[in-house]
């Protein structure tokens, strides 16, 4: 079989090899040997006005293939057992395989390069007011110490007693359902309550509600208000109550659109 070669410029002996492998869709592991030789042969003939320091690199390359086709079109002789006979393709097969390895490397490093060139540095142009902005309510100090991972562990604690306090008898009865609180509502009431006690246990209020639907209420308006600075988490010591104190002198109204 032979294939007209259009002259092209190749790197060396195992780019032209590659470059007829692919083109071929021939496995790399399975080369046929007589016809790679004589496609590699037609590009050589092609090439004799080249440069004769760049013809030798292929001409070794020729001798190679030559070598290697001798010795495939040769009898074998008979293997002994248990033992395959050595592939004379095999030293050429892992030389494409390194050289493949090198060139895609190669390319995928240049593609790097052109996208880096594509890159430009903008220098920052905020405007200062935008700049120099401060957030009215410090989050790092509003949630120093880990404050809403134990808030979650109290809340956790205070819904499993919630739990617990159903009777498994009276549990199964009907009975009347208390309306529920809107978070608007339920906002004023906590504002009520901490303007009378500025300063109060979170368990305590929690505690103190009816149901597992106030407590989640609760909790959220709790969240709220501190997100707002209004109010402010305090525990002395690592296994002390957590208090809450409120900051704020007045009350403020919410509506439920504003969640």
């Amino acid at each position: 079989m032979s294939l007209s070669v259009t002259l092209e410029k190749f790197e060396g002996p195992l780019d032209l090899l590659l470059h007829l492998i692919e083109k071929n869709k021939i496995n790399i592991y399975d080369i046929p040997i007589v016809e790679i030789t004589e496609q590699y042969m037609d590009y050589i003939r092609q090439m004799q006005e080249q440069d004769m320091e760049i013809m030798s690199e292929f001409l070794v390359m020729a001798a190679t293939l030559l070598n290697i086709k001798s010795k495939m079109l040769l009898p074998q002789d008979p293997p002994e057992a248990e033992e395959e006979p050595a592939d004379p393709r095999r030293e050429l097969v892992e030389r494409l395989l390194q050289y493949k390895m090198y060139k895609y490397a190669s390319l995928e490093l240049s593609d790097r390069q052109l996208d880096a060139g594509r890159v430009v540095f903008k220098e920052g142009n905020l405007p200062p007011e935008v700049a120099d902005y401060k957030a009215p309510v410090d989050t790092k100090e509003l949630l120093s110490d880990l404050t809403l991972q134990k808030l979650h562990s109290i809340f956790e604690s205070v819904m499993k007693k919630q739990v617990d306090k159903i009777d498994p008898v009276r549990s199964k009865f009907g009975r009347i359902e208390k309306e529920e609180v809107s978070m608007s509502q339920k906002m004023h009431e906590i504002q009520l309550y901490a303007l009378e006690h500025k300063r109060f246990s979170f368990r305590a209020l929690l505690m103190e509600q009816y149901d597992k639907m106030d407590v989640v209420v609760t909790f959220l308006c709790i969240l709220e208000l501190m997100k707002i600075g209004r109010m402010h988490v305090v525990q002395e010591e690592i296994f002390d109550e957590i208090e809450i104190e409120y900051l704020a002198d007045d009350i403020i109204d919410f509506e439920d659109s504003e969640f």
